[in-house]
């Protein structure tokens, strides 16, 4: 029994459930399962004639801005459908109709028209100006057959095949007779301040025709396309001769004729549990990836090293000769950390919001960990459109549970009082910056008529899945938070706080949470590149089992990081920890948001204000979000050094 997830996975759990209970039948992810194919005329209940092409929005590589299919003037469905979309697919602007491109299984067409469109200075030039804005910011068709990318495929500089699942609406020629984005495909593209639009497309389906198979029909197996440019003449509709010219400034009545034709191909040595893999396999990232683990992999080993040395040798020695002293006199001759151990648990200043952000990290920590879990096992893939983003909303909501907990468990056991206060900021405080920065960010995609801009109700949606599920689960969870005795530290704390020595440059606190954010970002960084490539260049994310293993990789870091540099400044006797500890690893966002500014200056042609706002907005709810996780990771991991450390030391 094959599971298929667009890739070659299979869910162990999933087998050994069918295994164990006698059953026969597949079994296939919610919303994967194949559809077959027959000629006309022999159609049955499992198997249909009819292939339907569906058309998704159209994006850009330079614009944040993405539109929908009927925002152009293309041809469209007469009777048009749009399938149920997931909470994901609207969060991230996908949206999906039927189109006029309608396919008989295994019946080829050749330059069949689908519509005609006609422009003149008077008549539809919004229309038609729209589309040239298209083309010169290079935006991208995505279209859909049986639940699968209609992919472009081509070779690159290096020889290597790259399939694309998107092609271009259109490509220019500059002033200057420079040749700009596809037009390099073909030598006829060469008038100077001219613009080519691709009003044909040749399609190839290939298919697996089931034979020695346990299925009726065909199933489709790979869809590609490659997009072409023809002025049609008259009535006679022939898809050869000069390309489709767009000038620049319209003077006469202008004629569109979009056309397509298609083909059908038997291929059974492509299985369809495989059918994507030669889109992800034309993305070569596997050597740089493996590249980055075991360059993470050394980071973490260095750190292992040294925190081992450090809890095996110097405090090893430094407890037992701790634990031996006898006098107060030899007491009084002790330094270091041993010195602040009646002030090391002194309740931090603004301890409010710092259990607001614990708990609020807590439950993002979860939320990430499941939803990379479930990612690995093949349930998040491509294939399942909006899965990843509804997975990790889902999650979110129904985890305010342990993050009331956790903010209300830490705020009792700094002493703090102001219960109501604490739990109103732990369900308000951080989702209310996000929701504020995401509806100002979708206030502009409105303006600009963007297809990415979320409909009224589903903002309704959110709110109501905010207040109505995750700010009771956050009230229970604190209720259980307070209701419990608050942690008991293994030493007393002194009623009058020490004085901290003067500090050297590198243990003041600064310069160590500027160190601290360094190493773990060393680990993430590449991975980093390709997570920015998916969202902003868009490219197929695929690798979550790298991304998984990165992210352990991640926490290790954070947290080992954390634990040297607390150790270094209580050596100093410096025992203000609870703050630093949560920026040292925090501050591992502050890089993440230079590397996106380096990332969009070096490597994007975003251009307009808009779309500059939409980018710098979006990254800074990932920038706060990851802010929260990674601190949260030092923080705790750093609690759980110190009171390791100190549980052992005798005190008087």
């Amino acid at each position: 029994m094959e599971v298929s997830s667009g890739q070659k996975r299979r869910l162990p759990a999933a087998l050994v459930l069918l295994l164990c209970t006698g059953w026969c039948s597949a079994f296939y992810l919610p919303g994967l399962a194949p559809v077959s194919f027959c000629e006309e005329g022999k159609e049955k209940d499992n198997c249909k004639s009819q292939i339907e092409l569906f058309v998704n929005r159209l994006d850009s590589v330079e614009s944040v801005l993405p539109y929908e299919y009927d925002a152009f003037d293309f041809c469209t469905d007469i009777d048009e459908k749009h399938p149920l979309e997931n909470l994901g697919q609207v969060l991230f602007g996908e949206r999906i109709a039927s189109s006029p491109y309608k396919f008989t299984f295994n019946k080829n067409e050749s330059c069949k028209v689908v519509c005609q469109k006609e422009y003149d200075s008077k008549t539809n030039i919004n229309r038609l100006d729209f589309i040239k804005k298209g083309i010169q910011l290079n935006y991208q068709h995505h279209w859909i057959v049986d639940n699968m990318p209609v992919t472009w495929c081509y070779v690159v500089e290096d020889g290597q095949k790259y399939c694309s699942p998107g092609f271009p609406v259109g490509c220019s020629v500059t002033s200057d007779g420079r040749v700009k984005d596809a037009c390099v495909i073909n030598s006829e593209f060469n008038k100077k301040d001219t613009l080519y639009l691709f009003n044909h497309v040749d399609i190839v389906i290939t298919y697996h025709s089931g034979k020695d198979e346990n299925w009726d029909g065909a199933r489709l197996v790979t869809a590609r396309l490659e997009p072409k440019s023809y002025k049609h003449n008259g009535d006679e509709q022939k898809c050869e001769g000069p390309p489709m010219e767009i000038p620049k400034e319209l003077t006469s009545k202008l004629k569109v004729t979009y056309s397509y034709s298609v083909s059908f191909q038997e291929n059974n040595a492509i299985k369809w549990a495989s059918r994507w893999d030669y889109i992800l396999e034309s993305m070569p990232h596997t050597n740089i990836q493996w590249f980055s683990i075991m360059n993470s992999l050394v980071i973490v080993l260095f750190l292992s090293g040294m925190v081992a040395m450090i809890m095996l040798r110097t405090l090893h020695k430094d407890i037992a000769r701790y634990n031996q002293i006898d006098s107060s006199e030899d007491a009084q001759e002790e330094f270091g950390w041993k010195l602040v151990h009646g002030d090391i648990f002194r309740p931090p200043k603004k301890g409010m919001l710092l259990s607001v952000f614990l708990g609020q990290g807590t439950q993002i920590f979860i939320m990430i960990f499941i939803t990379l879990f479930l990612a690995c096992l093949g349930f998040l893939s491509p294939a399942n459109r909006g899965a990843l983003m509804t997975c990790a909303v889902v999650l979110w909501v129904l985890l305010g549970t342990p993050a009331g907990y956790v903010s209300a468990r830490m705020y009792k056991t700094f002493g703090g009082e102001r219960w109501k206060s604490n739990v109103l900021l732990t369900a308000l405080l951080c989702p209310g910056i996000i929701f504020a920065d995401f509806f100002i960010m979708n206030v502009i995609l409105w303006a600009k008529g963007s297809s990415a801009a979320i409909p009224f109700g589903t903002l309704v949606a959110i709110l109501a899945m905010w207040f109505g599920i995750s700010v009771p689960l956050t009230f229970l969870g604190a209720y259980f938070g307070f209701k419990e005795r608050a942690i008991e530290h293994p030493v007393r704390t002194n009623q009058i706080p020490r004085q901290i020595p003067t500090q050297s440059f590198f243990t003041k606190p600064f310069p160590g949470i500027i160190m601290g954010g360094i190493l773990p970002f060393g680990c993430i960084f590449i991975q980093l590149f390709f997570i920015l490539n998916s969202i902003w260049s868009h490219q197929m994310y695929y690798m979550f089992g790298f991304l998984f293993l990165v992210f352990i990789i991640l926490l290790i870091t954070c947290s080992e990081a954390t634990i040297l540099l607390c150790y270094f400044h209580l050596c100093a006797e410096d025992y203000h920890w609870w703050w630093r500890s949560f920026l040292t690893s925090g501050f591992t966002a502050v890089y993440l948001f230079i590397y996106a500014i380096h990332y969009f200056f070096s490597k994007l042609q975003i251009t307009g204000t808009a779309s500059t706002i939409l980018y710098f907005g979006y990254t800074m709810i990932m920038v706060l979000i990851f802010f929260l996780f990674t601190g949260t990771i030092g923080f705790f991991a750093c609690y759980w050094f110190v009171r390791k450390i100190y549980s052992v030391v005798k005190v008087d």
